[in-house]
């Protein structure tokens, strides 16, 4: 399933606040209450690639997450370009 980071700015008191989620979704205000506010910026995070000792490990939140990604590993690769090309190919 898509994983996604939203960046927010609160139209009423201006504060900004991040919230992830498994889509690009309004969110209310943590600060003020506000109702209803529309992403300024998402970041996608369905694919990650994180380093273990002298590893690159490729995760993907797979279809079957719900409120949290659940990341799966999809592969290990010697350079953190490897394990970037095997992402935009798969």
């Amino acid at each position: 399933m898509a994983w996604f980071l939203n960046i927010y700015r609160c139209e009423r008191c201006g504060r900004i606040w991040t919230d992830e989620w498994s889509c690009m979704c309004d969110d209310d205000c943590p600060h003020c209450g506000a109702r209803h506010m529309s992403p300024l910026d998402s970041n996608d995070l369905t694919d990650l690639i994180v380093q273990e000792g002298k590893k690159f490990v490729a995760l993907r939140s797979p279809d079957s997450a719900g409120h949290h990604p659940d990341y799966k590993e999809i592969g290990r690769f010697p350079t953190r370009k490897k394990a970037a090309a095997f992402l935009a190919r798969n």
